[in-house]
């Protein structure tokens, strides 16, 4: 053990001998400038989310702990580096630094050159002093410049964890993140200062994010409780909204996926049966612009009850025949969105959408973090390249300034509209907004007021951890838009490219739907799913009262569980003093309304059917499975025995023409929550 400590000792000794001995008057007048541009930093901000400095706390641990956030999760959002120039301090990466040629600054996947922030004060290097690069925040001497002006043995560097160095060093500090370019006015990255150097911003906000990582699970879900029992005689009418929105099903096969099963509240049903094409039947020309279809068939999980599906397929314009779009991206590039499940994914999702446009559409980018700004002026959609570098040089870092993302947007879909073309903003989130307005009710009503422009307003969520459904749902919903979830490249196909007219096209707006049972044949019914699209009786004829739109070639499906006067499946008792209605000569079981509106009309028609038993198709079959999945996720409070192999087995038997596999995908999806569910 002695020789061991000599050993020890003698290296240490030999260590010392190699290193020139730093000049304590400059250590100490840097360490106390540092201290202040450090402490200048921390206080800059009152974003809520930002981390404090305690009192007491040690200057290097702080700027240690600093470094450690920006280089994780892949690579740096902003370059912020505050060093004596007595001393460096290592990471705990450890990496060493790579020389850095003056003028050519590293460039990263990740990040953003920063503009100058004014509370950082530059020391004066001394004069010859020797040229250091900083390299993704590992702090430590360049060991090719060193080697070659033979001042400290390039052993003695990669053996160090820490190296003084003398008064005649200039310490350079370089951005190493990726330049943002197409904002306005953006400079290119200069070398930046000596000791404490300068720090760069695009946005305003890029350090307290880049340093505070987003509290983990922390998801909310827009739900709502289950639809309850109907008895026909007290409640004959059923009022509801349609929906095409996807997302809940995306959230699911996250889920599972990841080895979970979804939580009950991200379990939206009608989301669930609204994710697959169904072959339905579609208007003939002439027509209004879709079609009802009526199946009732006998419900696979209780014998006693029926399925009543109501199914609409929307017409296909022709491409000739569809108008200009105008599209605004925007993209949330707050620090949340640091995840390569979010603004990697989303940048990904928008290059296969380029190629589904055409010369006379356009596009926008809006970019929004503590504050919003327009990066891409409106551009042909021709022109890919431009697009494409925007896009590419987009990076995450600050607060979450929703509001006034929005309103930046608007305004630019404002200057691109024109009569007879649909303009539609396009927002890309993890749903995270926590600054201006940030809960539901408040967006709510703004997007009410901005929807009367004509634009629509379409959302997509990426991303877990952080997800805010409710606030993607409450702008979707409000903004005469759809929201889909995206989690996978395949699913940005699904949603950006196979089904884009239909995501981006609309043929019926403020679509309703209202069901009259016939208390004489129906004793009782639930609509399964839309939850939060109900609507009053009274809403229905009220052309004020917003509700769902339709897309080109987009089918909706709903459905009701009814159970026959006389079925033993009735759960509720007859009424004492209430004669049961004489079923007289009429054999129907329901009547259907629907209302909805030409795209910029202001007044609503009217389609109506009445509906009594049929026999189900392959489609409907399919459909109640998917129906039956989502209740087995939710508890399964009304389907008694049945199980993930029933709902497994009668998807299987119905998958039909499945041409991009999303049937089987759906199977397979049940057979992991089976698993899961057992654990």
């Amino acid at each position: 053990m002695t020789d061991r400590n000599d050993d020890l000792d003698d290296l240490r000794a030999a260590m010392d001998a190699a290193t020139p001995a730093p000049d304590a008057a400059r250590r100490a007048a840097d360490i106390a400038l540092a201290r202040e541009n450090f402490a200048a930093l921390q206080g800059s901000r009152d974003d809520a989310r930002q981390t404090p400095v305690t009192e007491g706390s040690s200057l290097w641990t702080g700027v240690k702990t600093m470094l450690t956030k920006l280089t994780t999760k892949g690579g740096l959002t902003v370059t912020t580096a505050i060093v004596a120039c007595g001393f460096l301090v290592l990471t705990p990466q450890g990496r060493d630094l790579v020389n850095l040629p003056s003028g050519q600054p590293e460039v990263s996947e990740f990040g953003g050159t920063l503009a100058a922030d004014p509370a950082v004060k530059v020391a004066q290097p001394a004069p010859g002093a020797t040229d250091l690069a900083i390299d993704e925040g590992a702090l430590m001497p360049s060991p090719a410049i060193l080697a070659e002006r033979e001042e400290v043995p390039i052993e003695t560097l990669t053996q160090s964890p820490a190296v003084p160095l003398d008064e005649q060093t200039q310490i350079r500090l370089r951005s190493v993140a990726e330049p943002v370019t197409g904002i306005a006015d953006m400079a290119p990255a200069a070398p930046l200062g000596s000791v404490a150097g300068q720090i760069e911003r695009d946005f305003d906000g890029y350090v307290d994010d880049a340093i505070t990582t987003p509290e983990p699970d922390t998801e909310s879900f827009a739900a709502a409780e289950t639809n309850p029992l109907r008895i026909t005689a007290e409640t004959p009418v059923s009022t509801f909204s349609i929906d095409v929105d996807t997302a809940s099903y995306s959230v699911l096969r996250s889920s599972l996926m990841r080895g979970q099963l979804p939580p009950p509240d991200s379990i939206r049903i009608e989301e669930l049966i609204n994710y697959f094409p169904y072959d339905y039947a579609a208007p003939a020309p002439g027509e209004a612009p879709f079609r009802p279809t009526i199946n009732v068939f006998e419900t696979p999980w209780n014998g006693d009850t029926q399925l009543v599906q109501i199914a609409i397929q929307g017409m296909m314009p022709a491409l000739e025949d569809r108008p200009a779009l105008n599209l605004v991206f925007l993209i949330d590039t707050s620090g949340s969105m640091n995840d390569a499940a979010k603004l990697p994914l989303l940048k990904q999702s928008f290059r296969l959408m380029l190629d589904q446009l055409r010369p006379q559409d356009e596009i926008a980018i809006v970019a929004y973090a503590g504050s919003a700004g327009q990066v891409l002026a409106p551009t042909p959609a021709s022109d890919r390249a431009t697009i494409l570098a925007a896009l590419n040089a987009l990076a995450a870092g600050g607060g979450t300034n929703g509001q006034g993302g929005l309103e930046q947007a608007y305004a630019t879909a404002a200057t691109m509209s024109e009569q007879g073309e649909v303009s539609r903003v396009i927002l890309a989130t993890d749903g995270d907004f926590n600054v201006g307005l940030s809960d539901p009710r408040g967006l709510e009503r703004y997007i009410a007021d901005q929807r009367d422009s004509g634009t629509y307003l379409s959302v997509l969520g990426f991303g877990r951890g952080n997800l805010d459904d409710e606030i993607m749902q409450t702008l979707a919903q409000n903004g005469n838009g759809t929201a889909a979830y995206i989690d996978t490249l395949s699913e940005a196909q699904k949603v950006l490219v196979d089904n884009l007219t239909g995501a981006l096209f609309p043929i019926a707006n403020d679509v309703k739907i209202q069901v009259e049972f016939n208390p004489a044949m129906v004793a009782e019914y639930r609509l399964i799913g839309y939850e939060t699209r109900a609507l009053r009786r009274e809403d229905f004829n009220n052309d004020a009262v917003d509700a769902g739109e339709l897309g080109a070639g987009h089918t909706v499906t709903a459905i009701y569980e009814i159970t026959p006067v006389g079925s033993p499946a009735q759960l509720s008792d007859p009424l004492r003093y209430q004669p049961t209605p004489a079923a007289g000569d009429s054999q129907e079981l329901g009547f259907l309304r629907l209302r909805y509106k030409e795209p910029g009309a202001t007044e609503s028609q009217l389609i109506q059917t009445p509906f009594s038993t049929s026999t189900a198709t392959g489609e409907a079959q399919f459909a109640a499975a998917i129906a039956g999945f989502g209740q087995l996720l939710q508890g399964g409070a009304y389907l008694g025995d049945w199980s993930y192999t029933d709902a497994i087995a009668l998807a299987n038997a119905n998958r039909g023409d499945d041409p991009f596999g999303y049937r089987t995908q759906a199977v397979q999806l049940m057979r992991l929550a089976a698993s899961l569910s057992r654990n």
